[in-house]
């Protein structure tokens, strides 16, 4: 213990249950910070060390180490920046989800004069200024510790921005609200001519038979007993998965779902019916997506099966398989509820329906 603190060790015990029963609670954020205070006063104790670092855990996922790694993601960013940047150095920059301030920094690399970045996580915000700091663009890139939607020119932009960079989406495209936050911007942060950066973005989907994916999130009989009723607690959501992983077999084309264009699309639901002819006859398990983002006209960034995007592909299971054949088109209604894709089979008997989607992780 520092020399200088002069708590007892029972009150510093006294801090740490106190961490651990917010953490318990749920108050993730809370209980970090009760183990900062404690770390302020002893920065060797470990169990505020460790403490502090299982509560972050719940609130920094382990996806964001995979995406800074994603070199392609990386370099075709890198290049829309510059050239977006180079058009327009004056232009006000607005990183909207800054996470690790990789994108703000590549802004104020290529010459932007002022980047406002903001992130509405407090401990990676935190982060992001110390990182910032460090590389030495504080004096260009502020970061504001709120979500885009909680920000108001002249509060927290000086103006309003002429550029904005932002990578808010999911293995789905829209899980992380991307629609919503950029109508948001477009109306209260952006000048009217402002670049939007992606552009477009489109899902594409094809019908799949993978009874290996299917077993990731539905049960029968096992070990001479019927755990079919654990199928109550199965997702009714999408789970991200690599495709490639997976023993599997394609039964139609690719097909483009919902096509976006974020200088006009907003967060309203929308609903399409598509015919899609089986390429052979199989077992429908399930609709796999992906999504391709055009972040300026010519350099365009996806997660399809066999890149090797950190998003990996989209992945709804149909509760129960459907056989197709190549002479029988499936009838399939796509729809989003600005946030969330969603699949529904709408010819066969035994067609599934893909309820409220969302992300959960399976490798």
């Amino acid at each position: 213990m520092n020399t200088t603190d002069m708590r007892s060790e029972p009150e510093l015990d006294q801090f740490i249950r106190w961490g651990r029963d917010l953490h318990h609670q749920g108050r993730y954020e809370d209980a970090a910070r009760a183990f900062e205070l404690i770390l302020g006063l002893d920065g060797d104790n470990e169990e505020a060390r460790i403490g502090r670092n299982r509560a972050v855990r719940r609130a920094v996922p382990r996806w964001h180490w995979e995406m800074l790694h994603d070199e392609e993601r990386a370099e075709l960013y890198d290049k829309a920046i510059r050239r977006a940047v180079a058009a327009d150095p004056d232009a006000l920059v607005l990183d909207i989800g800054a996470g690790s301030g990789l994108l703000a920094m590549m802004a104020a690399r290529a010459g932007a004069r002022q980047v406002v970045a903001c992130e509405g996580q407090p401990s990676v915000a935190e982060t992001t200024s110390r990182v910032v700091r460090v590389a030495g663009y504080d004096d260009a890139v502020t970061v504001v510790p709120k979500m885009s939607t909680r920000m108001t020119v002249p509060e927290d932009l000086p103006r309003r921005a002429g550029l904005l960079v932002t990578e808010i989406v999911d293995c789905g495209l829209l899980g992380e609200g991307i629609l919503g936050t950029i109508a948001h911007a477009r109306e209260h942060l952006l000048a009217p001519d402002a670049t939007i950066m992606p552009s477009r973005g489109r899902i594409i989907a094809t019908l799949v038979e993978s009874e290996p994916l299917h077993r990731k999130n539905h049960v029968g009989k096992l070990y001479g007993f019927d755990l079919a009723p654990f199928n109550g607690l199965s997702t009714l959501e999408y789970f991200d998965s690599r495709l490639l992983r997976h023993e599997h077999r394609t039964l139609s084309d690719p097909l483009t779902v919902f096509d976006f264009d974020f200088s006009t699309a907003d967060a309203r639901p929308q609903r399409t019916e598509l015919r899609v002819r089986p390429t052979a006859a199989g077992k429908l398990h399930a609709i796999a997506f992906w999504f391709e983002m055009e972040l300026l006209p010519g350099i365009v960034i996806g997660n399809a099966p066999g890149d090797r995007a950190h998003w990996k592909q989209a992945i709804q299971c149909l509760p129960v398989p459907v056989h197709v054949q190549p002479d029988e088109p499936v009838l399939l209604e796509a729809a989003h509820d600005g946030e969330y894709v969603r699949f529904t089979v709408l010819n066969g008997e035994r067609a599934g329906s893909f309820p409220h989607a969302g992300h959960e992780a399976v490798s």
